[in-house]
């Protein structure tokens, strides 16, 4: 497969494909494809993986899209302007994605459900108690709300992230949370009474533009009927 990413911040991602080759997606994340690109419908490991899906805010079934009788063509727009990030995923480098940020992916790719080793953390950590694990062997690729920043932390480091803005990270780091110091500052600092701590050793991607801050900061414009 060979692929190119164009059309920042509104982009998509082109596959070119090669003939019996395989990509599994979400359903509806398909934009446009090759007429000899052959979709079949599957629950992508069973009644545990799909509803595991369900609960990260996937979709109950996955979407096998094969170029039959040559090579075949497949593209895959992002919902919200930001960036995709093609992520190699390999034996021992396994990668924690946040909900619904998964597009596409070769067949070796494996998506399955992620829980928070502590409980704490998806209650209160903004980032969910659910989120993706992508493992197995092969390229995916991952919606990032905004622009993307990069840190690549030590086993001794971690930072401070505010709620939704964790894109990704290394399965090495961990996720707990903390409660912001002092009452005054948790009632009137306006970030909140938690705050989400990434530990490494491991990478870890940001955003810059969260859907849900967005949404956050057009609420109080949206006009209210009367009614």
């Amino acid at each position: 497969m060979k692929y190119r990413i164009v059309g920042e911040p509104l982009p998509a991602v082109i596959c070119d494909v090669e003939p019996g080759e395989t990509l599994i997606t979400e359903g509806g994340a398909m934009s446009w494809m090759s007429p000899n690109m052959k979709m079949d419908t599957t629950s992508g490991g069973g009644l545990g993986k799909m509803f595991g899906r369900m609960f990260s805010g996937e979709s109950l079934f996955l979407n096998r899209y094969s170029a039959q009788g040559g090579m075949g063509q497949i593209a895959f727009a992002s919902s919200f302007p930001g960036s995709i990030r093609a992520i190699e995923i390999a034996p021992g480098k396994d990668i924690i994605v946040q909900k619904s940020s998964f597009l596409a992916a070769q067949e070796g790719v494996d998506l399955s459900v992620f829980f928070q080793k502590r409980f704490g953390s998806g209650l209160f950590g903004g980032e969910g108690f659910i989120m993706q694990k992508l493992s197995g062997h092969g390229t995916a690729f991952v919606e990032i709300d905004g622009y993307a920043v990069e840190y690549n932390l030590t086993a001794t480091q971690s930072i401070i992230v505010d709620t939704g803005y964790l894109a990704m990270m290394d399965a090495t780091c961990s996720m707990d949370i903390v409660t912001v110091p002092g009452v005054k500052n948790a009632l009137f600092g306006g970030e909140g009474i938690f705050n989400t701590v990434v530990r490494g050793p491991g990478k870890i991607v940001l955003q810059t533009m969260p859907v849900n801050k967005v949404a956050g900061a057009i609420i109080p414009y949206i006009p209210v009927s009367s009614n």
